[in-house]
């Protein structure tokens, strides 16, 4: 019976010892994140690793990245006070705590030297059908100067003309691709579309080539630094035209049987069409919602008031942005520039609507 009673005891402590050994073990690779973890198509690795030697690993995650500085070489930045905010004259953090990006809120040599030492490439979507590809060649030659300059940008440009894509000198590092869509005959269809084209878009190839989408109109101008700090999981841009107004008299979806109906007691910013962006997987899952509302509404014969702006704003009252840009970053110029602007970054085209929109 002793040696029985001996033999479970030193059993048992083997079991503990065992014990102990696994949950270090398991506690170093989730610390390093090389546990695989459970996905819809099974097990899947994650492949992000501890730092290593000083420099940022991406972490190629389908829903966020994990970035870290450059502990390479020695630098110094000014220190942020606390009690001393660089913005007194604006909201900087909406109510869910996403930063509202603004000139003065961020350190731009901070911010590139945490995301250039990740191999990020970054898609731009621009769509030119029509009358609109005259828009073009400005949108580009003004990108190459201030559009995230020293990242990896691949523009891909719809167009129904794809030979009259102007020829731009590209930085290294980037690069562009023609799509050619259909020309429709109301300017209203190309919007209504434009969700349609950049889902399936992004189903067919764009998950295995960016990391990170921005849809942007083409008939803007880059006027200064647009850099590394829009960059977020989901990203959206206040429009310029509503943000010193309530939200009872935001152009919303006022007929509740459109499915980007938003009632006169609800919404946080009107959110403008012609920019938004995000993590590549984020996109999609916001394109893949907006056009099956489009077509929901479509077999109602209803079509919101501001097609797919209206169906960007109701999707992003329930999926709020995790980074807001300020109208700094899409102004319109037939305005002046107010006080709190301290720079415009990127502006509308003056023009005649009626002479570029197809039934305008």
């Amino acid at each position: 019976m002793l040696c029985c009673f001996v033999s479970f005891r030193a059993g048992k402590a083997w079991l503990v010892l065992l014990a102990i050994f696994l949950i270090t073990f398991m506690s170093y690779l989730m610390r390093c994140q090389w546990f695989p973890r459970l996905s819809t198509g099974g097990l899947k690795p994650r492949y992000m690793r501890c730092i290593e030697n000083g420099s940022a690993v991406a972490h190629q995650d389908e829903d966020d990245v994990m970035f870290s500085a450059d502990a390479s070489e020695s630098w110094t930045s000014k220190q942020p006070r606390v009690l001393e905010p660089r913005r007194r004259d604006v909201m900087t953090v909406t109510p869910w705590l996403a930063p509202i990006v603004w000139e003065g809120t961020f350190n731009q040599e901070v911010i590139d030297r945490i995301y250039r030492n990740v191999n990020l490439k970054v898609g731009v979507t621009v769509f030119a059908v029509g009358k609109y590809i005259r828009f073009l060649h400005g949108f580009l030659e003004t990108a190459e100067k201030h559009l995230l300059q020293g990242y990896q940008v691949h523009y891909y440009i719809f167009t129904d003309k794809p030979s009259n894509v102007p020829q731009v000198e590209l930085a290294p590092g980037r690069a562009l691709t023609v799509v050619q869509v259909t020309k429709y005959a109301r300017w209203q269809e190309i919007s209504l579309r434009r969700m349609e084209i950049i889902k399936h878009t992004i189903q067919d190839w764009l998950l295995q080539e960016v990391n990170f989408l921005y849809c942007l109109d083409v008939d803007m101008l880059f006027h200064h630094h647009w850099g590394a700090e829009v960059l977020g999981s989901l990203v959206a841009a206040i429009h310029p035209g509503y943000y010193k107004v309530h939200r009872s008299v935001f152009p919303y979806e006022r007929r509740s049987t459109s499915t980007a109906y938003v009632p006169i007691d609800q919404g946080d910013f009107y959110y403008a069409g012609a920019m938004f962006g995000g993590y590549v997987k984020n996109v999609l899952r916001l394109t893949e919602a907006c056009h099956a509302a489009l077509l929901t509404d479509r077999l109602n014969a209803i079509e919101a008031a501001w097609q797919e702006e209206s169906h960007l704003n109701r999707y992003l009252l329930h999926h709020k942005p995790t980074k807001v840009l300020s109208p700094e970053y899409l102004w319109d110029d037939t305005k002046q520039q107010p006080p709190e602007l301290k720079v415009i970054r990127f502006s509308t085209v003056i023009k005649n609507n009626a002479k570029v929109r197809e039934n305008a």
